[in-house]
């Protein structure tokens, strides 16, 4: 695929997240207009899923870091990388991650007021997750530059993390502990 062919698809796999994202606000706007008083299940329904989308992309993405940090630098295999890693930051886990912030927190403040040490925690989990996403932006971003320094087992390793605070995160939403 040429690079022209690569960028065209690239603005089209954009365009067609953004006019999904149009489409899902609009809905969940109409939603809560119909009923206000019965969106907090629908509003559940979009976390769950905006963080299970969210979890899918911060569990592979690192995967890919892994095959592309043992790629030759410059060869079709890596500029392959580079067009997954990039497409798959900013057309799934990018707006996943904004959608079960901005309902999430939608939801601690109507269901809890914010309170219970478990949600404190979990929302510090979250906090922990998003700095994660952070460092997963960064390396796209050096990946993309080829300036990626950290091995293969680096990211084998970072690949964990993610796990490692989501089992924590469903623990204190599922047991809340305290």
């Amino acid at each position: 695929m040429t690079a022209d062919a690569n960028r065209a698809s690239g603005a089209k796999a954009m365009q067609r997240a953004a006019t999904a994202i149009v489409i899902f606000v609009a809905g969940a706007a109409a939603l809560f207009y119909w009923d206000p008083d019965g969106f907090y299940p629908w509003a559940k329904a979009i976390h769950v899923i905006a963080v299970i989308s969210w979890m899918a992309g911060m569990l592979y993405l690192p995967r890919l870091f892994v095959y592309h940090a043992d790629a030759e630098k410059g060869s079709v295999q890596s500029e392959t990388f580079k067009v997954m890693e990039r497409r798959l930051l900013r057309v799934i886990i990018n707006p996943a991650m904004i959608i079960t912030w901005v309902f999430g927190l939608w939801l601690a403040w109507k269901g809890f007021a914010f309170s219970g040490g478990w949600l404190h925690a979990k929302i510090g989990l979250v906090v922990g997750m998003s700095a994660v996403h952070g460092y997963y932006s960064r390396a796209v971003r050096l990946f993309a530059e080829d300036r990626n320094e950290k091995p293969a087992r680096h990211w084998r390793i970072m690949n964990e993390v993610p796990t490692l605070l989501m089992i924590a995160i469903v623990v204190l939403v599922i047991v809340k502990p305290f």
